[in-house]
């Protein structure tokens, strides 16, 4: 999808997926201590506040300019703090070694930059961080509670486990969920989860 299209998306009200957290990225996340975590993709900013409020020390980041100030905006209300960034994913400097916890939250990006991603995100973990991923399966284009309709851009349990080959994957499944995360996200949805920690 275009930087307009997602403009044009977020500059809508209400929050087009929500202002509460994804349930799979907030059970989890809390089980961990806290730390640095990044969220690539992180749109309105619904994920990235949310773990600012318990405590870690967030940067997000969005190619839409839009969903970037409702991040802000978001923040704001909450009272807390988010480094907040306009960047592509292709672009952003992930660094080496310089996470805690990094999240994918429905992230879906054509194959090639997908897996540029991927490979970012494994070198951006410290030793001991956590990877949390969800994302669509193709199982997905059967159901109409989102998510992109290209089958190249949607994710399957066998392609996480090559392309985190790297880290100690401690959980990895496809399931069909109920989604009830704004407008956009609504309704029975098919999806892979993931929990993988970069080994010491």
């Amino acid at each position: 999808m275009s930087v307009d299209f997602w403009n044009q998306r977020y500059a809508e009200q209400p929050f087009a997926y929500g202002e509460q957290p994804n349930h799979f990225f907030a059970t989890q996340l809390s089980k961990w201590p806290v730390g640095s975590l990044l969220l690539p993709a992180e749109g309105e900013g619904r994920n990235a506040v949310f773990a600012a409020t318990i405590g870690w020390q967030v940067t997000a980041f969005d190619q839409s300019e839009a969903g970037c100030q409702k991040c802000k905006q978001l923040a704001a209300q909450h009272a807390v703090t988010v480094n907040v960034q306009v960047a592509d994913a292709a672009a952003f400097d992930y660094g080496e070694n310089r996470y805690d916890a990094i999240a994918l939250i429905f992230t879906h990006f054509p194959s090639a930059l997908r897996q540029q991603v991927h490979r970012q995100v494994v070198k951006a973990l410290k030793p001991g961080g956590i990877l949390l991923l969800e994302a669509f399966t193709p199982a997905q284009l059967h159901y109409s509670s989102g998510g992109p309709k290209e089958l190249p851009m949607l994710y399957t349990a066998a392609m996480l486990h090559q392309e985190f080959h790297a880290l100690s994957i401690q959980y990895c499944e496809e399931i069909n969920t109920t989604l009830d995360e704004g407008p956009y996200h609504q309704g029975t949805a098919a999806v892979v989860r993931l929990i993988a920690q970069k080994p010491m």
